[in-house]
């Protein structure tokens, strides 16, 4: 993948891709704690699943979304060592169901810890000048996340329909040793990104509701439960489709739930 500066100015959307006119790949930027963000421009897509889906729910009835605004994207969920640069914490340690290992996902995480984390970095960044001031480290909305899931796929999955090929693209129940694994170890999904069908869970910053339509939706405004998406290493294949949504009280913490960091785009 090539490499730009993080303040980067956005290339022209061209319909149906997100790589660079120029080579054929992501534009990807990496922060100080080793993040890599993939660059995920403007675009249209149908959020939800169709009736003939297998293992769909009702609450994902299919609405047509515009994202207008880019963003960046965490090529892979946050780490535990680079959740522990930030917040010198191990929400995981001593809990079961956890693989330990600084190149491992974060886990352990409930929705008001990832919030804290995110302010805490973009803090950092705004003081040590590697961040500037119209940007900010957040947890993607449902919707950017299952834009970027989907990178342009209108399957079950990213990769197609069919689950038994699961197993090259994701920890799940059926390869994972009663635990998250290292990350990025799974093939990308054709914009880059790993582990969007499994190993852990990835909080958003949306409050539960209805599936919403339109430019840039972002859930209600206010709710009692927070939406998590992705699948998990202990999840079937049908609970890891793109589409496939949770919720959850935002201070609960599991061993299956982590997160991916989203940053706004500089201003143009």
């Amino acid at each position: 993948m090539r490499t730009v500066t993080l303040n980067i100015c956005a290339i022209a959307f061209v319909c149906g891709t997100n790589l660079s006119a120029e080579d054929g790949k992501p534009i990807t930027s990496t922060n100080s704690i080793g993040i890599e963000f993939i660059e995920v421009r403007e675009g249209t897509y149908q959020m939800g699943s169709p009736a003939s889906e297998e293992g769909r729910k009702d609450n994902e009835n299919p609405v047509r979304v515009s994202i207008t605004v880019g963003y960046w994207l965490g090529k892979t969920e946050v780490t535990q060592g680079q959740w522990k640069q930030v917040m010198e914490t191990q929400p995981w340690a001593d809990q079961k169901g956890v693989g330990h290992g600084d190149d491992y996902p974060a886990a352990c995480l409930s929705w008001d810890d990832c919030s804290a984390f995110c302010e805490k970095l973009t803090q950092r960044e705004c003081d040590n000048g590697s961040l500037s001031a119209e940007e900010r480290y957040r947890l993607p909305t449902e919707a950017e996340w299952e834009y970027a899931c989907r990178a342009g796929s209108t399957t079950m999955f990213s990769f197609g329909n069919d689950g038994s090929n699961l197993n090259e693209h994701a920890f799940f129940e059926e390869n994972a040793p009663q635990h998250a694994l290292e990350v990025g170890k799974k093939k990308p999904n054709p914009w880059g990104f790993c582990d969007m069908h499994g190993n852990v869970f990835e909080w958003c910053s949306d409050c539960f509701g209805t599936l919403a339509g339109g430019d840039d939706p972002a859930g209600p405004s206010s709710g009692a439960y927070r939406v998590y998406r992705g699948g998990s290493w202990r999840d079937t294949p049908v609970i890891c489709r793109s589409a496939h949504r949770f919720n959850m009280i935002p201070s609960v913490r599991f061993n299956t739930m982590g997160l991916r960091l989203a940053r706004s785009q500089s201003a143009q």
